[in-house]
């Protein structure tokens, strides 16, 4: 006998049932999920690329402040990298973060940005929503700060170098502005070991041990990076930050460089960017600046060149030559070997942490932006004391330079006392620093009083940025400065636990360094006491610090509490009425008899093999003639012939690391040089050489020329030569 059918009908009912409550249930998880922040649509965000380099020829380069060292061609093109994160259903509710491969962000370069943004996009874009951070080559040319100090080792404000730039920024952040599309962002955080050593390792140790104990290195081996895809998947940028000095390559090197972080966002751009010429394609990764003030790249340490000693001492001194014979190296034979191997360990590092890259970043977008006068605020130390901060002064350790690129005339690190040949010479031909800016700096002996020196312009600048912007759960520090490994651990964990007491816990602290003005160094209180150079260079004074994490900390409880409108408001600082002052000589172009320029003087070998270089010498004309000549340019080619087609195609330009481009000014007229290194992956073909130039001769308008090796042969086999 079969069942009842009253069975198969319960049955049915049980299954319809059980498929409307599983339906419900499916439905109230997508619609908790929908609502969530974040989840139910991706942000809108947009990435960019542009050239900034200034003028490669005569300009004195930004960093080392080594007069001597004045630019003579490029090893590669210098970027400008923007990323815009807008939400989902505010559009106007949007971040831009830019990093430029220059040596820091000068409030002239910030106040002009900003004006052309307002001028282009009203108020889309303000002071409060855009962050404009320098990586910190010191292989760049400089001319770009209105404050005296700075513009004395920049030769003037150079005009040329600051339109690059701004040129550069602005472009940069057009190219995001119209490629903007729905996406979203993963953050992951890694370690990258034996890249890095604290230059200033004395400083270092003078912090509490129970501070030093709680981490494993005495440099901030943390690396941060946020990538950025579409919708569907495909990653579109990659912004990594990573404390280490930019100065692999060193004070003798005359080619513009981005140097190892710039090296290291070429490896990247170059992964994704297939077929593109360096500095082209969709694809933008940067390197941004972190708490880098005492991290260098150099880890052989400092060695005294003469007798090959170590000079890891408080002084940096060498026993024979003193300290301006005390340099460090490495980890390569030669700096740009060294360049190349710590930049191939930082694009490992965020390759692979890219790859890994999950944690998706959701939520609203917040920022807040205020002008501070650092030399008069008041630091409250603890319950019953409070200090104040000082009128920027320089110490006699910020003289002696680093280890990394030393200072002249032998001063040394370390110095507690002044002396009087030099507080001569400084009280008679600037100022004696005033009696409160002494007490105040102690134990610092004041070098250079620059808050008291204003001809012919301020020589540095007391109003500075205070800025934060929030992504979800990352928070980017806007560090307008070169904060030491503690003192960005310490700005780090205060801003860390100021969220959590608010209620906001897990979020990520991102430091980015040398943003938006350059105000030299910021050291813990501790590592200011023995004035190595970093201390000397803390230029309002032994509570920096505790100032500067004293805001922030009061940014971040105006931002938990939506109340950014009510914080202290300081007038924004002037753009100096300066047009154009430079000590660079005027150009005047000449040439051989019976040459032209761009002729070839030396010729290639008529064939090479990998490995080897292939080199050209030409007549020249001064470079700096292209720089603000043509809006898109290459000093260099490599061009291969394709038989197929029959045409020359260019394999290589001058942005990229197998090339230089070599200029030398002569008697009466001057020499470029091209070369190519040849890399092993090169294939066997036919290639020439070419170069292109501007010529500015007396009473003559400036003039473009062009010039071409002879063709030759690449092999991939040895090659026997005559």
């Amino acid at each position: 006998m079969h069942p009842p059918k009253k069975w198969a009908v319960s049955r049915l009912a049980i299954v319809l049932i059980v498929s409307m409550i599983v339906g419900i249930i499916a439905a109230t998880i997508l619609l908790i999920f929908a609502f969530l922040p974040g989840k139910s649509d991706p942000y809108l965000i947009g990435v960019g690329r542009a050239d900034c380099t200034g003028p490669v020829a005569e300009v004195p380069f930004m960093g080392f402040g080594n007069p001597e060292q004045n630019g003579a061609g490029l090893v590669t093109r210098q970027y400008c990298r923007t990323f815009i994160i807008a939400e989902p259903k505010n559009h106007t509710k949007r971040v831009v973060f830019v990093t430029a491969e220059i040596g820091m962000i000068s409030q002239r370069l910030r106040l002009e940005v900003m004006k052309q943004l307002k001028q282009k996009y009203a108020n889309f874009y303000r002071h409060d929503n855009v962050i404009l951070s320098a990586t910190h080559t010191h292989s760049g040319p400089g001319g770009y700060f209105q404050n005296t100090l700075l513009m004395i080792n920049g030769r003037g404000l150079i005009r040329p170098t600051v339109n690059a730039i701004v040129k550069g920024i602005i472009e940069s952040i057009d190219m995001a502005h119209q490629n903007m599309k729905k996406g979203h962002i993963f953050i992951n955080k890694g370690v990258l070991q034996k890249s890095q050593i604290n230059r200033s390792l004395f400083s270092y140790l003078e912090n509490p041990k129970l501070d030093r104990d709680r981490y494993s290195s005495n440099t901030d081996q943390e690396m941060t990076v946020l990538k950025m895809t579409t919708v569907e998947g495909r990653d579109i940028g990659l912004f990594c930050w990573f404390a280490i000095h930019p100065v692999s390559m060193n004070n003798t090197n005359l080619l513009t460089s981005s140097d190892n972080v710039g090296y290291a966002a070429y490896l990247l751009e170059q992964d994704k960017n297939k077929g593109y010429l360096p500095g082209e394609g969709p694809y933008v990764a940067a390197l941004a600046s972190a708490n880098l003030g005492d991290v260098s790249p150099n880890t052989k340490g400092p060695h005294c060149i003469n007798t090959g000693q170590s000079c890891e001492n408080l002084h940096n001194y060498c026993p024979v030559g003193g300290a301006k014979m005390c340099i460090a190296s490495g980890p390569g034979r030669n700096m740009l070997e060294s360049t190349k191997i710590i930049g191939r360990n930082i694009y490992l590092k965020a390759k692979e942490l890219s790859s890994a890259a999950f944690e998706e970043i959701n939520g609203p977008i917040s920022f807040s932006h205020q002008w501070v006068d650092m030399s008069n605020v008041t630091v409250r130390l603890n319950a019953t004391h409070s200090a104040k901060t000082c009128k920027p002064s320089l110490g006699y350790s910020f003289a002696a330079g680093t280890m990394d690129g030393p200072g002249m005339f032998n001063f040394t690190q370390g110095s507690i006392q002044g002396d009087s040949f030099w507080d001569a010479v400084r009280d008679a031909l600037l100022v004696k620093p005033s009696s409160e800016v002494v007490e105040c700096q102690k134990p610092k002996p004041i070098l250079l009083p620059t808050g008291e020196l204003s001809k012919p312009y301020p020589w540095q600048t007391d109003i500075i940025d205070i800025q934060i912007a929030s992504i979800g759960s990352v928070v980017i520090l806007a560090l307008p400065g070169e904060f030491t490994t503690m003192a960005g651990r310490r700005m780090r964990e205060a801003v860390k636990s100021e969220f959590e007491a608010h209620g906001k816990s897990g979020m990520h602290v991102i430091l980015a360094g040398l943003c938006n003005v350059y105000t030299h160094y910021v050291t813990t209180f501790e590592e200011y006491q023995i004035q190595r150079y970093e201390g000397a260079a803390t230029i309002f004074g032994p509570h920096t610090l505790s100032a500067y994490i004293q805001l922030f900390r009061e940014q971040v409880k105006a931002l938990v509490k939506d109340s950014v409108q009510d914080l202290p408001k300081h007038p924004e600082p002037a753009i100096f009425n300066i047009t154009n002052i430079t000590f660079l000589f005027p150009i005047i172009d000449t040439r051989p008899i019976g040459r032209k320029y761009g002729d070839v003087l030396q010729d290639v070998e008529p064939i090479y093999r990998v490995g080897e270089i292939a080199s050209v010498h030409f007549v020249g004309a001064n470079p700096r003639n292209s720089v603000e000549n043509v809006s898109k340019f290459t000093f260099l080619t490599v061009e291969k012939y394709d038989n197929t087609s029959a045409y020359w195609e260019t394999q290589y330009n001058d942005a990229s690391w197998d090339t230089r481009f070599i200029w030398k000014k002569g008697w009466g007229h001057s020499t470029a040089i091209v070369e190519w290194h040849i890399p092993n992956s090169t294939e066997p073909g036919t290639y020439r050489l070419r170069y292109f130039g501007h010529h500015k001769e007396l009473l003559r308008p400036i003039q473009a020329f062009s010039g071409m090796s002879s063709v030759f042969e690449v092999s991939d086999s040895e090659v026997v030569k005559s």
